[in-house]
């Protein structure tokens, strides 16, 4: 048989009183572990503040760029600046200049700097739901860079300023619908005019009495219309007559191709007189030119025959000189 469990007395399960030699002792250095502790803790708070001023872009290179505008309102520090949808500047401070307007200075890093140019173009945006933008848009990216500590205007769009614009537009539109719409308004007295000059169409004189003006205008112009069809019926006559009398079988055409026929025989036959004509004139000439060789071999003769009557002459001189008889001493030529 096992024995039976024994109890513990109350007396020695109480906890020993606080004066008694089994109290828990003391922590070492607690004032040094305290003082590692508040250290540590400062190091965390200010390595975290560094990190963000980090994250946040303080320790970064950047150039400043100034804006102005009429208008401050829902711009505050520390804004973004986008570019195509990506912030590439935050907003440091908005001050008064002297002149009224507001400037807006905005840091933009170093990295950033070559997306803004001297012909970007800064915009300031208010719309009905959301916050205030500021954004860049440059369209040449070319041009040169924007120099550190540029002054640029910016462009204020801001819808809800627009809508007491539009509501006035509206309501100066409205009023004109209604001023033309009258009984007394333009589109009225058109309206007016189209039914008088759709009456006049389906009239009489139709369209002609409306471009005319009346319609006795409108008859005079079917009565000429009506003479200068018969007139084209008779002229449609006569150029039938003039093409049979022309080109008809007994008519002019014929005759003077005949004629043409009989000219051009007449032709034929000339040209073979003249043919004929050249033939003779061919011989002609060959006759001429012996006849002027025949001239030429004459005067060749006649002047050997007046050498020999000169000679004779002088024999006969000679004779008469000699035997001095009268007689007569005229030699006739032939």
């Amino acid at each position: 048989m096992s024995e039976p469990l024994q109890t513990p007395s109350p007396a020695a399960s109480a906890p020993p009183p606080a004066g008694s030699a089994m109290a828990m002792p003391p922590v070492a250095n607690l004032e040094f572990k305290a003082l590692l502790l508040l250290v540590f803790m400062a190091l965390l708070v200010v390595g975290s503040a560094l990190y963000v001023l980090y994250a946040r872009g303080a320790f970064e290179a950047t150039q400043k760029l100034v804006l102005l505008s009429d208008d401050s309102e829902g711009v505050v520090v520390g804004m973004d600046m986008t570019f195509a949808g990506f912030p590439i500047g935050r907003v440091r401070r908005t001050e008064l200049a002297e002149d009224g307007k507001v400037r807006i200075i905005v840091d933009v890093p170093s990295k950033d700097a070559h997306w803004l140019r001297t012909s970007s173009v800064f915009t300031l945006v208010r719309g009905l739901v959301g916050s205030t933008n500021i954004r860049a848009y440059t369209g040449m990216l070319k041009d040169p860079p924007l120099p550190d500590g540029a002054v640029r205007e910016v462009l204020r769009g801001d819808t809800a300023a627009e809508i007491p614009k539009l509501v006035a537009a509206a309501k100066d539109l409205l009023e004109n619908l209604n001023t033309l719409t009258g009984s007394e308004g333009a589109v009225g007295a058109s309206m007016g005019n189209l039914q008088k000059l759709t009456e006049r169409l389906n009239g009489p004189g139709g369209a002609l009495s409306v471009l005319l003006g009346n319609d006795a205008e409108a008859k005079k112009l079917l009565a000429t219309l009506d003479r200068t069809n018969a007139l084209l019926t008779k002229l449609d006559s006569l150029a039938a007559k003039t093409d049979t009398q022309v080109f008809g079988a007994n008519g002019v055409m014929p005759e003077a191709r005949a004629t043409v026929v009989q000219l051009n025989t007449l032709l034929g036959e000339a040209r073979s007189s003249l043919k004929k004509v050249d033939a003779v004139l061919v011989d002609a000439q060959a006759v001429g030119a012996n006849a002027r060789a025949a001239t030429d071999d004459l005067g060749a003769l006649r002047a050997e025959v007046e050498s020999s009557l000169r000679k004779v002459d002088g024999l006969i001189n000679e004779i008469n000189r000699k035997w001095p008889f009268a007689r007569d001493t005229e030699i006739k030529l032939p």
